[in-house]
């Protein structure tokens, strides 16, 4: 019996948004050599981005942080907006954690820095195409301070949404999780490693499991921490302390 040919995986539609000429070309160079990839466009600023994206609606876009005039935060704004099914992930040149808060908060997937090898950009390329999000351990750190405690020492919302007392506060006791909602041992290792900014597929290769194993652990973590990705996956953790960094 004749075997059937599997389904072919269609490559990851990217838009690059860099205003910097020769930044892009060779950005554009590094994703181009990638078979799992296709770049449906490219900007050298947030305005015109804004007006293509809409109207491509790539898997992903590849968006630089500190655009001139329209900054990246606010591109990632707009488009998550109109297109909010489009993934965005932030590029920028420096580790800048206040602006990457920013744009976490507008919606974006997760962020890399300019200079991080063709293999790493391409895995976090996939990573938010599959849903995941691309974090640093700094950044997880930074979020659990900044939802944790606001200005003047008041209790900030997480980004589960809802607000919490500050460790040692009045009403700041852990209690006990109801059964439903405790992490199991594996779904604990699996947010101690995403915590640790290491991907779905890196993750797979350290627990040997598969990667629609680590998903489904993702998902059951994700209902029982109430969150919906992992930077809220993290900050939960952080902030309930079932994980440390």
């Amino acid at each position: 019996m004749e075997e059937l040919n599997p389904p072919a995986i269609k490559p990851i539609r990217v838009y690059v948004v860099e205003d910097q000429t020769k930044i892009l070309k060779n950005q554009l160079k590094l994703l181009e050599a990638s078979k799992d990839i296709v770049i449906i466009g490219t900007a050298l600023s947030g305005e015109t981005a804004v007006e293509e994206v809409p109207r491509l609606l790539p898997d992903v876009l590849l968006l630089d942080l500190g655009l001139p005039r329209m900054s990246g935060i606010d591109v990632t704004r707009v488009v998550k907006k109109i297109a909010p099914a489009v993934e965005v992930l932030i590029f920028t040149i420096f580790d800048e954690e206040d602006k990457v808060l920013e744009a976490v908060q507008a919606g974006a997937s997760g962020y890399l820095l300019k200079g991080t090898p063709a293999d790493k950009m391409i895995e976090a390329i996939k990573e938010v195409k599959a849903g995941g999000t691309v974090i640093q351990p700094s950044l997880a750190r930074r979020l659990l301070k900044h939802f944790r405690v606001g200005e003047g020492g008041t209790v900030g919302t997480p980004p589960g949404g809802t607000s919490a007392p500050a460790p040692g506060s009045a009403g700041g006791t852990l209690q006990e999780e109801p059964e439903g909602k405790k992490l199991s041992a594996r779904e604990m290792e699996i947010l101690q490693l995403i915590a640790k900014g290491v991907s779905n597929n890196e993750a797979a290769q350290v627990l040997t499991l598969s990667k629609a194993t680590i998903r489904t652990h993702l998902e059951h973590i994700y209902r029982k921490l109430d969150v919906t990705n992992r930077v809220e996956a993290v900050t939960e953790g952080l902030r309930k302390g079932l994980i440390q960094m």
